[in-house]
């Protein structure tokens, strides 16, 4: 990706304050928490990743999570700490692949926040998924089909994302931080009269 001058002169003006959070989906490995984070520090906001808060809350780790009570049980709690954190302090805050498939996340989602679809092709995803462990429904013979499938299922939903953002090889989260906040600027834009996710800044 060639970095032009003038839109990183673009994507350098003024960060606007954050009134919505700011809520990141997509498949693993597509960057949620790296870029996340890096994002969050950007806005000087919080950041929070779903999995780990429901981590906490179970006392659990994610794979125990699955393996103990199933993945109905864990999409249960899923949503519901999604459906908690959306109404804190606007922030970061990073989903589970899974998590914009059910319809009730979503819904609260697209009430409470602003979504932004972070999309990676396969080869990308499976770059950075294979040698990480930690992923329950890679858990198979051929993970990188497994993969595959879940993109072809979950790909038309997360297209319901507010914002779609790519990423790509060798492009800097920081990059992806600032492409993340033009891009919602530009929807922000575009819906006069409706909640905006930035309150720009003046002068």
């Amino acid at each position: 990706m060639i970095e032009g001058p003038g839109l990183l002169q673009e994507l350098k003006a003024k960060i606007p304050r954050l009134r919505r959070p700011l809520v990141l989906v997509g498949l693993m490995g597509a960057g949620k928490t790296s870029v996340g984070k890096r994002l969050a520090h950007l806005l000087g906001v919080g950041f929070v990743d779903s999995d780990a808060e429901i981590e906490r809350a179970a006392g659990m780790t994610i794979p125990e999570i699955f393996a103990k009570l199933g993945e109905p049980a864990f999409r249960d709690g899923e949503r519901r700490v999604i459906a908690r954190l959306l109404t804190e302090q606007p922030g970061v805050l990073a989903t589970g692949g899974g998590a914009f498939i059910e319809p009730r996340t979503r819904t609260e989602i697209a009430a409470h926040g602003t979504s932004v679809w972070i999309r990676a092709d396969l080869e990308l995803l499976w770059d950075r998924v294979r040698d990480r462990p930690g992923r329950p429904l890679l858990r198979a013979p051929d993970p990188k089909t497994v993969l595959g499938d879940l993109l072809e299922r979950r790909y038309p939903i997360y297209a319901e994302a507010d914002v779609v953002v790519d990423s790509r090889p060798g492009v800097s989260q920081e990059w992806m931080a600032r492409d993340i906040v033009r891009a919602v600027r530009e929807w922000d834009a575009g819906r006069p009269g409706s909640p905006a996710t930035f309150e720009e800044c003046v002068g």
